[in-house]
Order: structure tokens, then sequence, then C-alpha cells
């Protein structure tokens, strides 16, 4: 019922365009539905609660083997099909599985959806290992949206905080790369005199939960 009112909304709202064909007209109301229906599925299903895994903590620290090769690169299978937030599949798999220094272009969440479904939700949103669907960080905490926003923009890059990290199934490596338990590169851990920041490419954290992930 949320999201049907909210995708009302939305239709109710939008503006309307003379001048097109009716199939240009019809073709745009598909494209805009699609959208919106995408958008507001994220901000009802992320603001669910996540799993038992705990939130916050003391950083934790994981050994290289983590990102041995495996069956697909570092991890055991390509991204999930369906990601979130409007981002790339081809570029997530090439950052998440085959790739330990690089990183999306910054200013790249900018592009997606990722700021208008942090802004609507009424929760912290989860976000999900792009592979594996695990829960991997939880913002924002002790900090308003707003403000998750205004630091990941300062930065380019989402940035998380100890509070905010799911450390079940995160690890820090020696040199900074922050990956999943799972071998998916999620990106570094840069200190500032705030404490520990990790700049996390969205394309890494932009999976869905699952049932394995969850049980």
């Amino acid at each position: 019922m949320i999201l049907r009112n909210l995708v009302l909304l939305l239709i109710s709202s939008a503006p309307v365009v003379a001048g097109f064909s009716a199939d240009g007209a019809s073709n745009n109301r598909r494209a805009f539905l699609k959208s919106t229906a995408a958008a507001a599925a994220a901000v009802v299903a992320l603001s669910s609660p996540a799993t038992a895994a705990s939130v916050g903590g003391t950083i934790l620290y994981g050994e290289e083997s983590i990102m041995a090769q495996k069956a697909h690169g570092t991890s055991a299978q390509p991204v999930q099909s369906d990601l979130l937030y409007g981002v790339s599949n081809k570029l997530a798999d090439k950052i998440c599985n085959y790739n330990r220094h690089f990183a999306e272009m910054g200013g790249y969440f900018q592009s997606t959806n990722f700021e208008d479904v942090l802004l609507n939700a009424k929760e912290p949103i989860t976000f999900y290992d792009s592979v594996t669907g695990k829960p991997l960080f939880v913002a924002p905490i002790d900090r308003s949206a707003e403000q998750f926003v205004q630091e990941s923009k300062i930065h380019g890059w989402p940035s998380f905080r100890d509070q905010e990290v799911v450390w079940d199934n995160v690890r820090v490596l020696k040199d900074g790369e922050t990956v999943s338990v799972d071998g998916t590169h999620l990106g570094h851990n840069l200190p500032d005199r705030t404490g520990n920041r990790y700049c996390i490419n969205l394309v890494s954290i932009a999976g869905k939960p699952t049932n394995e992930a969850s049980s």
C-alpha cells in the first residue's frame, strides 16, 4: 500500500509535456512509471529491518586470503542481475570481483537515485552486498540523512562510519582495503580527524537481500 500510494503521488505530480505524439507520450509514461516504481520499491524494501546481524562496534581486520581467487574473480559468483539504484551491472561486476585498487568515478552515486532513496526513507537504509545480498552497512546512524549525503558528496563516494558497519560481514585489510567476508571489493578505509571513514563504491553495495543471506 505504501508503494502504491507513493507511485500514485508521483504520477499525479508529474508535469504534462505538450507537443509529443500519442506514441511518444505513452513511451514517456511507461518510462516514468518504471523509474518511479523502482525508486519507490527501493525505499520500501531497504527501509525494512535488516537481518539479525549487529551493526557498529570496533573495526575488524581480515587476512589477505579473503580476496583469494575463486570461481568468479575474488567472489564465488557474479553480481546480482537486478541491482538497485540504477547502477551499471557491468561496472559493478568489474569493481566487486576483478579489482583491488580502483573505484567507480568520484560522484558516480549522484548519477543514480541513491540520494532520493536515502532522503525519502523514514528509517536508516540497509545496504547489501551486490554479490551475496548480505547486509554490509546501515545508514545513517547517529547523524541525519542530509549529513550522510553531504559527507558523501564532499568525498565523492558513499562514506560510512564505524557505527554504520555490519562487522559480521565486513573486514578491513592491512592496507585499508575494505571487503566483504566473501571476497567482494567494497572500497577503502580513509580515516580523518573524526575517525575511520569507509569510502565505498555504490556499485558494491547495491544488492538486494536474499533468503540465503538472511537465513
